[in-house]
């Protein structure tokens, strides 16, 4: 039964990482601004081109099907048999600028080049200590080699049926199953477990606390409150719950309101001027640029 399994599941895997026929390159990355911003412990999010990248995409609505971490020249800067693997697959140059990511084959360190063809985003710990810092990039390559959730790909093949068939429900749980593991891990269960030693906030959930009132300020009446909200001007107001790293998806770190989005293809340089732009004459553009005409 168990190497039934195994079987199934390699011709899954391998099904699922076939590239997409058509995939939508909305802008072309700037290979040097990439390098140039990112920063070690920076999130990258992938808007990945492999059937499975459309089926997480899917499922958690989002546009990211991806996430690594940027772990830069540490490897380099260590030494031993790490970074010398990494500068014999990599060469000098692509072992000082690495991601660590959580792919089919297990943890593996990658360079950054890999995802230039595809969509990215920058995702930045605002205001990650230096500490806490290092702590994520030691637990980031002591966590290389550790295996794949290969059970989630299979939890996944269960919804390779027609949108309007998946019920909102079964949608978000999707990808919340798998292994339970600890040595098995798929891509943001992987980060979202890095963040959580240091306790850095990812998307948490707030609870709300009954506090008292400031002084010089009247209490407010319990239903008003509950009408009207909870003022506060407090970033920290209220008790935080961790979200338990499985239930985490890549665009999660890009709705978090405690990472930083850096476009680094246009703005984050500072420079950008959109009065400089050519725009195209309409008049001159092609079909494929021009909305259709409705059906009458």
């Amino acid at each position: 039964m168990v190497g039934i399994r195994a079987f199934l599941t390699r011709k899954i895997l391998n099904w699922l990482m076939q590239p997409l026929p058509h995939y939508e390159y909305r802008l072309r990355n700037n290979p040097q601004r990439l390098r140039e911003h990112l920063q070690q412990g920076d999130v990258l999010l992938v808007d990945g081109n492999h059937r499975v990248s459309q089926i997480i995409k899917y499922l958690t609505q989002s546009s990211w099907s991806h996430s690594t971490l940027y772990i830069g020249d540490e490897l380099w800067q260590r030494g031993g048999a790490l970074a010398e693997q990494a500068r014999h697959d990599f060469g000098e140059a692509g072992a000082r600028q690495l991601l660590i990511e959580a792919l089919p084959h297990g943890v593996v360190v990658s360079p950054v080049d890999k995802y230039l063809d595809c969509n990215l985003r920058i995702a930045r710990p605002h205001r990650l200590s230096a500490a806490h810092r290092k702590q994520i990039l030691d637990e980031a390559i002591a966590s290389l080699g550790l295996a794949y959730d290969l059970r989630n790909v299979l939890d996944l093949t269960r919804y390779l049926i027609p949108v309007a068939i998946v019920p909102d429900r079964m949608r978000r749980t999707a990808l919340h199953f798998g292994s339970s593991k600890a040595t098995e891990v798929i891509c943001s269960s992987l980060l979202g477990r890095l963040f959580q030693r240091v306790r850095f906030p990812i998307l948490p959930t707030v609870e709300e606390l009954d506090e008292p009132a400031a002084p010089g300020r009247p209490a407010r009446l319990g239903f008003l409150q509950h009408i009207f909200g909870h003022e506060s001007h407090d970033a920290y107001t209220g008790l935080f719950h961790m979200r338990h790293p499985r239930l985490l998806t890549p665009r999660d770190f890009d709705l978090s309101p405690y990472f930083e989005i850096i476009k680094f293809n246009a703005i984050a340089k500072g420079d950008f001027d959109y009065q400089r732009i050519r725009w195209a004459d309409p008049r001159q553009s092609t079909p494929a640029d021009q909305p259709e005409e409705p059906s009458p």
